[in-house]
């Protein structure tokens, strides 16, 4: 009987102490965009509210706040900007460079980014003025669907 009651004990421990039955636990399919502050230290906010007509039409735009530098444009006070309109992300600039040049072909006027943990953005605008950003991104989304991910970057100060 207490040996039962023991083997009980024991598989009730294991089952709580298995972090994927856990409530909240997302380690396995996390989105790297989910609300919060993730390994790489970045803030990530989701609060994009569409009007009631279009909230079933339209999915919320991801917003994250960066210390970003230009790599490929040199920055100068005309051309430093709040609010980019963010459309790739990748961890080597081989790749970015790769990417930047498909978005050329399709039109785009693509700029790398660099955050302060070595993740390069490729950015398709930029604005002084949020709204005009998520215009921007509304804009993309329903003209370019395969490019439904665009998101949007706030510089940090």
């Amino acid at each position: 009987m207490i040996r039962r009651l023991v083997l009980l004990f024991l598989a009730i421990g294991m089952l709580s102490a298995c972090g994927s039955l856990r409530k909240g636990s997302t380690r396995m399919g996390e989105s790297p965009y989910d609300e919060g502050v993730k390994d790489d230290g970045i803030e990530v906010r989701d609060d994009y509210q569409p009007s009631e007509e279009k909230k079933e039409e339209e999915p919320a735009i991801v917003v994250r706040e960066e210390r970003v530098k230009s790599v490929d444009v040199e920055e100068r006070a005309e051309n430093i900007y709040r609010y980019y309109v963010i459309i790739g992300s990748f961890r080597y600039i081989d790749n970015a460079r790769n990417y930047k040049s498909e978005l050329i072909d399709e039109g785009f006027v693509p700029v790398i980014l660099e955050n302060e943990n070595g993740l390069f953005r490729v950015s398709v605008a930029a604005y002084n003025d949020e709204q005009p950003a998520r215009n921007n991104i509304s804009s993309i989304r329903r003209n370019f669907p395969k490019y439904s991910d665009v998101w949007l970057l706030i510089r940090k100060q």
